[in-house]
């Protein structure tokens, strides 16, 4: 077997590290010490480098201005988001888009993707349903009129909704069916009320009411919902893995560079013992996080079903769990490292204990995880 990254990807890699080279983490005022939100709008300056670095269509066709790669690509990409913090909608707008490309018609598709592609459009998902917690499709009612649909609902905590052109947002037929509807921000009917996120960034609770739509705007197709939710939570981990990794770099930095009783920190066993545990939980997260993006990067006749292998939710669903307390245990142990000075507002690792905090959360925490992972196991033994 061959586990290293295609020429492609790593080239997608590289371009990624050039990109976000000059982002700096504690660019905007600490959430610890700002009342709303950290900022107004995203980093629109990052969002022009990363479309000019062909970055914003990486898994879309050719064809609309993309790079044809797979969801793995993305992955490695948004590791290298997460190491800075970037603030963009990387994640929601490509996995919108790609939902789109998957599951769209050709004139959706037309109007969207190169538009996207160039980050002319900016894409968001909501998929936190009323309150954060159960299924996201249930906060919100599709039915069919006519020759379109009319949306009825809410739905909570949308991230970058205040950014974005366009919220692609999950809800249910009534017959137990979920569609995906491609909602414009300032369509009538949709208001957004102010939210703001753990990390301090702005968030919208998106309310609908009579909102219509035209049915080339909705994606009917069987299964797209829980494709894009796995997308979602898969590239949620790779943030999470991107942040972990910045953040045992720079407690490293601290620990081989603070001295106490005339030795550096590092050279105490406890504190050696602390950040080897992180470590493993970061090689954990990885390998859990490129198990699961292999999965959903295979076409369906490439994954393996012999066995009793589990869906696709089951990796997915592991690496979470992983991603979910790997990142609450590395910056905990970073702020214990790093003492007083873990805290201090001008240094960056509040910072990145905000935005893991929220990474820990987002689509699920690990014990909701672990229940899925548990029904998945006793619906389908293992041969």
């Amino acid at each position: 077997m061959d586990f290293t990254f295609t020429e492609e990807q790593q080239a997608a890699v590289e371009a990624a590290k050039a990109v976000f080279s000059s982002v700096a983490p504690d660019s905007v005022p600490s959430p610890a010490l700002t009342a709303g939100a950290v900022a107004e709008d995203i980093d629109r300056g990052l969002w022009r480098k990363l479309a000019e670095g062909d970055l914003l269509g990486l898994t879309l066709d050719p064809r609309y201005g993309g790079s044809g790669l797979d969801p793995l690509a993305l992955c490695l990409v948004l590791r290298e988001a997460g190491r800075v913090l970037a603030r963009v909608p990387l994640l929601e707008s490509s996995a919108a888009a790609l939902a789109v490309q998957r599951y769209g018609g050709p004139e959706l598709r037309a109007a969207v993707l190169p538009r996207a592609a160039r980050g002319e459009l900016v894409l968001t998902v909501a998929a936190s349903g009323r309150t954060g917690h159960g299924p996201a499709e249930l906060a919100v009612q599709a039915r069919r009129n006519g020759d379109g649909w009319v949306l009825d609902g809410l739905q909570t905590a949308v991230p970058w909704a205040h950014a974005a052109d366009q919220v692609l947002i999950p809800a249910h037929t009534g017959g137990g069916d979920t569609v995906l509807a491609l909602v414009p921000r300032g369509h009538d009917g949709v208001a957004l009320d102010e939210q703001i996120s753990t990390s301090g960034e702005r968030q919208a609770q998106i309310r609908l009411d009579a909102v219509r739509l035209a049915d080339r705007e909705v994606l009917a197709t069987d299964g797209a919902w829980d494709w894009l939710r796995d997308l979602l939570t898969t590239g949620t981990c790779a943030l999470a893995l991107g942040l972990g990794s910045a953040v045992l770099d720079l407690t490293s930095g601290y620990v081989s560079k603070r001295e106490q009783f005339g030795f550096p920190l590092a050279t105490f066993q406890a504190v050696a013992v602390q950040t080897a545990d992180r470590y493993i939980d970061l090689r954990a997260m990885e390998a859990t996080l490129w198990q699961a993006a292999w999965r959903l990067s295979l076409e369906e006749e490439e994954r393996p079903t012999a066995g009793g292998a589990l869906p696709i939710a089951g990796d997915v669903a592991v690496a979470k769990i992983w991603a979910a307390e790997g990142v609450r245990r590395v910056v905990q142990t970073a702020q214990h490292l790093h003492g007083g000075f873990g805290a201090v507002t001008d240094y960056p690792l509040h910072r990145y204990h905000a935005w893991g905090k929220q990474l820990e959360l987002s689509l699920g925490s690990a014990a909701a995880h672990e229940e899925a992972l548990g029904e998945l196991l006793a619906a389908h033994p293992l041969g």
